[in-house]
């Protein structure tokens, strides 16, 4: 028999796996009786995201480069590619990389689906709709995009994947999928990546003065990472090709978000409030209603919930 013949497992490629959502993805795809493949360079992600997994003989490891062609296995049937610098930090002070990430990582990925006739799902973002005049955004928003603004090495990569995996739907007939991702937070995210929950957490863990930016009225809608990595998966498994928006309905004031860490790290940090950053979104909130009508998704974790799962991760790293 061959090796194909032979396999219990399907097997699945995650691109930027050892990343803050992909490492939460190869472990739920493991659960689910896959065997993963992690395509990771560790320029922001983490071996220690990927340790709980490592010891599995169904999980392997490529540390290498999505932005470089790569071999892989031909029996693959599910491509998911999360491979990109994801927070303001990370696509400042990797403005190439993520642009390369977005263009060719994306190439790369879909010809690894293309070839094996595999379920191509790319990771994109809310950052498409830029600073939105749409409100609630909806997956039929066009977008209000700075193309040469200090976030758009990661919108406009971003935008372009989409552009290409289309492109490949329809030239060549690869089974894709469009998933927009809003705010996610929730274990494994870097203390010092710049997104808005973390940083609050940490500051708050430290003693630190909690930054709000501008007065903090801008609003997030911020969804724990279980209920975004489950909606992926269903997505994954379905024949729909998105886009779909994948987030909270939750809208909040930033300001309300640091409080609300503050009062349940039992911190005593004072909130003080510092300039916004340029082309920072006024308002953030997804129209979901695609995500439950046609994945039959809904989001289950209050936001004290994750964080109460959230904090004492942080509070571990920062201590350790």
């Amino acid at each position: 028999m061959t090796e194909a013949q032979t396999r219990t497992h399907r097997r699945a490629v995650v691109t930027g796996g050892a990343g803050f959502l992909g490492s939460h993805l190869c472990e739920r795809l493991l659960d689910s009786a896959f065997d993963v493949l992690c395509i990771d360079s560790f320029l922001t992600g983490s071996p220690l995201n990927i340790l709980g997994i490592r010891a599995s003989s169904r999980f392997k490891l490529l540390d290498c480069d999505i932005s470089e062609a790569i071999d892989v296995p031909k029996d693959i049937e599910l491509v998911l590619h999360f491979a990109s610098p994801a927070s303001p930090t990370d696509y400042a002070r990797y403005p190439i990389e993520t642009l390369r990430a977005g263009s060719l990582g994306t190439m790369h990925a879909l010809e690894i689906a293309r070839l094996c006739a595999a379920r191509f799902v790319l990771a994109s973002t809310s950052e498409v709709y830029g600073n939105p005049l749409e409100h609630p955004q909806r997956e039929s928003y066009w977008g209000n995009v700075n193309p040469i603004g200090p976030r758009s090495s990661y919108d406009e990569a971003k935008r372009f994947s989409e552009a290409l995996t289309v492109a490949y739907s329809e030239r060549y007939g690869v089974d894709t999928a469009i998933a927009r991702i809003f705010n996610t937070y929730g274990p494994r995210m870097r203390p010092d990546d710049g997104r808005v929950i973390p940083t609050f957490i940490s500051q708050a863990l430290r003693g630190e003065p909690i930054t709000v930016t501008g007065d903090g009225a801008q609003t997030r809608s911020v969804c724990f990472v279980d209920d975004t990595i489950d909606c992926i998966l269903r997505l994954a498994s379905s024949s729909y090709a998105g886009p779909i928006n994948i987030g909270s309905e939750e809208e909040m004031h930033v300001l309300d978000i640091a409080t609300r860490v503050r009062e349940i790290t039992g911190s005593k940090s004072p909130i003080c409030f510092v300039d916004r950053p340029v082309d920072d979104p006024d308002v953030r909130r997804p129209d979901t209603s695609l995500a439950s009508e046609v994945l039959g998704w809904k989001q289950s974790t209050t936001l004290r919930e994750g964080l109460e799962k959230t904090i004492p991760w942080f509070a571990e790293r920062l201590a350790a």
